[in-house]
């Protein structure tokens, strides 16, 4: 049994499952849970022909991606959570490489996305291995017990979680760990609806993250 669980959070996209489960397997014996609303039949269609595990998490209009990373933690119990997406292509090595930051007191590891600039530069995580250790311990900045702060539309939790855990001396970075993101800001996929929203979302996550980063700085 592997100590890894994947946590994908899904919102429609159906037509993700199939690839990112291609790369994740080729790459790593982690398992995989997918967190999946309600009405998402198409998602949930598709997650049972792969045969995966899926459970099912209320929507909620504002920190949707957040609460279902949550209840994929409170759902499972290895050791190691990554917090993932369904626009991912898992590189060769990514695990192995991550893994290897995981010092004594380093509870979150951020992975390369390949596109983020701060990212590449070193000093942020989009997608980041988190120890469920620490966030047992430690959780988010001010409450013990979660992953990601739910307050957040979805942008900017990341911010919080590298934030918080660079302030605690708990984070580290995997330039060598690829966690490739597909995303259309790099011409690497399509947009849709949900990437077309990003903006408005950035804009409200924004002033969250402005008012809330005074707790960690």
């Amino acid at each position: 049994m592997s100590d890894t669980v994947v946590l994908v959070p899904m919102l429609g996209r159906p037509h993700h499952v199939a690839p990112l489960l291609k790369s994740l397997r080729s790459t790593s014996d982690a398992e995989v849970l997918f967190l999946v609303s309600p009405n998402d039949t198409a998602v949930h269609a598709a997650i049972d022909e792969a045969g995966d595990r899926r459970i099912t998490v209320p929507r909620f209009e504002a920190g949707d991606y957040a609460r279902k990373i949550n209840a994929g933690y409170r759902h499972t119990t290895e050791p190691l959570l990554f917090c993932g997406a369904c626009d991912l292509e898992f590189h060769p090595g990514w695990f192995e490489a991550a893994a290897a930051r995981l010092t004594p007191g380093i509870g979150v590891v951020g992975t390369n996305d390949l596109g983020n600039d701060r990212v590449l530069a070193g000093v942020h995580s989009t997608h980041s291995l988190v120890t469920r250790d620490y966030a047992d311990q430690h959780g988010i900045i001010d409450q013990a017990g979660m992953v990601l702060c739910e307050l957040y539309p979805h942008e900017f939790v990341d911010d919080e979680l590298v934030g918080t855990a660079m302030k605690r001396g708990a984070w580290a970075f995997a330039g060598d760990s690829h966690v490739e993101h597909l995303h259309p800001h790099w011409n690497k996929a399509p947009s849709d609806d949900l990437y077309e929203q990003q903006g408005e979302r950035m804009a409200v996550g924004r002033r969250i993250f402005n008012r809330r980063r005074r707790l960690w700085r």
